[in-house]
């Protein structure tokens, strides 16, 4: 396609010099759909969780904690009859103990790689898609406050695995019964199993595991160890934006599960 250039004014794709192209893009395919489900998937969640989180109630049903409440630390999560004592710091003034407990791994998913792309294109069109123009008349990209702080993912990254190791005890409780003896498994477990199973694998596919597995090596074959765990994890990787969506809706069905438990909408069925 022959273009031109045109001396013109104007900013961004329209700056003098550039390419003249009169059409905002030359896709006929629903490019739109894309960005439209990421904006509609995000917005559901957002809705969903700062309700959740506020709510102050319904996260325990026992022997299952809700993974926005976990760890269960303030004195009105009642603990489970023959159990340890969760109750740390009291009742937190009034204060949803979710408010404080979500700040990390929502930090985790709020700076992740694969987040970033999605909401960038999805929320602020930069750009909304690939081979559409983005319509900001500048871009300074991760160089200036607020995204700067995009570069602490890193550090989101410890805690997100700090996490999820609390998670995990959580799903291992809840083979345990209201009494806190151990042989009950009902639908529950199960929810809080396949949570953190993709809670696990989603946080080991993070760009940031990669780096750590098997970044700044110089030879591989002085590092066969790392160099398998750094293709394990390289695979993961691979699958990281499947796995970003469905640890996101795992997460907030495991939360909707224990709140129609704990507040008497629905009986969890045992299987033993």
């Amino acid at each position: 396609m022959a273009t031109t250039q045109t001396p013109g004014t104007g900013t961004g794709i329209r700056t003098p010099g550039r390419a003249s192209i009169p059409d905002r893009h030359l896709r006929t395919d629903r490019w739109w759909l894309a960005p439209t489900v990421t904006v509609a998937v995000l917005t559901a969640f957002v809705i969903y969780s700062t309700w959740r989180a506020f709510a102050n109630s319904d996260y325990y049903a026992a022997p299952y904690v809700s993974p926005f409440y976990s760890p269960c630390l303030a004195s009105n999560c009642v603990p489970m009859k023959g159990g340890a004592d969760l109750q740390i710091f009291g009742p937190w003034w009034g204060i949803s103990p979710a408010l404080i407990v979500l700040i990390f791994p929502l930090g985790f998913r709020l700076t992740c790689y694969y987040y970033r792309k999605a909401y960038y294109r999805g929320f602020w069109a930069a750009p909304p898609a690939c081979a559409v123009a983005e319509p900001h008349a500048k871009y300074s990209g991760e160089t200036r406050f607020p995204l700067i702080l995009q570069n602490i993912h890193r550090y989101f990254f410890y805690f997100a695995v700090i996490f999820a190791v609390i998670l995990s005890y959580d799903a291992v409780l809840g083979f345990r019964n209201a009494a806190g003896q151990w042989g009950h498994m009902g639908l529950g477990t199960l929810v809080l199993l396949v949570n953190i199973a993709l809670i696990w694998v989603y946080t080991l596919s993070c760009h940031s595991c990669r780096h750590i597995v098997g970044g700044r090596l110089k030879n591989f074959s002085k590092h066969p160890v790392r160099y398998r765990m750094w293709t394990w994890v390289g695979k993961l990787n691979a699958r990281h934006m499947a796995l970003a969506w469905a640890s996101l809706v795992s997460v907030a069905l495991a939360d909707f599960y224990v709140y129609l438990v704990a507040s008497g909408a629905f009986h969890d069925p045992r299987f033993f």
